[in-house]
């Protein structure tokens, strides 16, 4: 079991002080009471033998220390006289001296019990504080202050529990925080969806008004309207497509079938998709890399991601150019190239090419701004990145790379 380990240690340094002190004052206090006791009888003693030599002056001193140094015990001589060898001390100075002794003995115990007694009030004192302020730091939480910091960073039991509701208070922020950009995103999107419907839809509307409202219309003005038509619910049938599946891979309801499979078949299906835009500007799309390649990934996804790529290669080159599309492998990843020879991405268009329906200044007119975000989102499900290089009027390098 964990146990205050800081404050304990202290706690117990505190203790093992409070006990040397009581300690040394004790054997100090001994030492001079056996001092004392030695005194008395040495004292009486001596008068004793003096006694003796004065009286005995044929006892020798050899006879005196033999009887002093004699483990006899077996001497009832002073029971007589109501003296007991076990009994009170024979030197009745010695009982007044022990009676004292015993007193101070008593108020050291009492001191050094006390002093234990509150060292352990002062520890328990300072545990409740910290609960009591880790409690006033949890209500502060449920008000949704998150603006409290824990300092202290050490090894007990309050202290580990400090840590964890502080990273508790980090993830609740960062969950509120989320919230919030998510909330100022899906308003965003909503906005962007909004506005990428609304000149469409009008668009459309329009065209409706003129065919309904005159029906002398030439047959080939009417015919062109209903191919413009056409093409704008084409548009905003993928927008909404698009759409749908980036809400998908936003709630995470999207579930990827990882397999490993040959680059150069996901290659090729993705340029079967765009075969026919390749052939109406007669541009030429060339690959080359080891056949035997995989990457881990899904399969369907990852085809639409290639595929979004290179249309945008296309929508941004020059009729009758080609796309270079090259791959490779190594210890650490796999790295895909993508490079056209077009009109190139605007310095400050760059950094926002993947964000949802950004559209810089060379788009396409019938760009959604969609395509590169839903790709990204999907190659970094695959564990991979994609960066963009472009210098203006001379191409663009798109760079996948899945890692290991």
């Amino acid at each position: 079991m964990l146990i205050n380990k800081v404050k304990l240690k202290k706690y117990l340094c505190i203790s093992l002080v409070i006990l040397i002190f009581f300690l040394t004052i004790g054997l100090l206090i001994n030492w001079y009471e056996y001092k004392t006791y030695t005194k008395n009888f040495n004292q009486k003693i001596a008068e004793l033998v003096a006694e003796v030599r004065k009286e005995y002056p044929n006892v020798s001193e050899n006879d005196i220390i033999k009887i002093l140094n004699s483990t006899n015990e077996n001497a009832p001589i002073l029971d007589k006289y109501g003296i007991y060898i076990n009994g009170k001390s024979i030197v009745m100075n010695n009982d007044e001296i022990f009676q004292k002794f015993l007193k101070i003995e008593v108020i050291f115990i009492l001191l050094a019990f006390g002093s234990f007694i509150v060292a352990f009030m002062i520890y328990n004192s300072n545990k409740d504080k910290e609960i009591k302020n880790i409690t006033k730091y949890i209500e502060e939480i449920n008000r949704r202050n998150y603006s409290l910091h824990i300092d202290e960073n050490t090894e007990d039991e309050l202290s580990i529990l400090r840590n964890e509701i502080y990273k508790t208070t980090v993830m609740l922020k960062e969950s509120a925080d989320n919230s919030l950009n998510d909330k100022k995103e899906l308003k965003k999107s909503l906005e962007d969806i909004s506005h990428q419907l609304k000149t469409p839809l009008t668009s459309i509307l329009v065209m409706l008004d003129n065919l309904i409202d005159d029906s002398d219309m030439d047959k080939r003005t009417r015919e062109d309207f209903i191919r413009d038509i056409k093409r704008e619910v084409v548009n905003i049938n993928f927008l909404v497509q698009a759409i749908l599946k980036l809400s998908n891979f936003d709630a995470n309801t999207i579930e990827f079938v990882k397999e490993n499979n040959f680059i150069k078949k996901i290659m090729d299906e993705s340029i079967r998709n765009v075969s026919t835009l390749c052939d109406l500007r007669n541009i030429k799309i060339e690959i080359s890399g080891d056949e035997k390649i995989k990457i881990n990934c899904d399969y369907r996804w990852q085809v639409e991601a290639i595929t979004n790529i290179i249309k945008n290669c296309i929508d941004h080159s020059e009729e009758n150019s080609k796309i270079i599309v090259k791959y490779e492998q190594n210890n650490v990843y796999t790295l895909i190239s993508i490079r056209d020879f077009g009109d190139g991405i605007c310095k400050e268009d760059l950094p926002h090419i993947f964000e949802r329906f950004y559209k810089g200044k060379n788009a396409n007119k019938d760009s959604i701004g969609i395509g590169l975000a839903l790709s990204k989102v999907i190659i970094e499900a695959d564990n991979g990145n994609i960066d963009v290089e472009s210098e203006y009027g001379k191409g663009t390098i798109f760079t996948i790379k899945y890692f290991m």
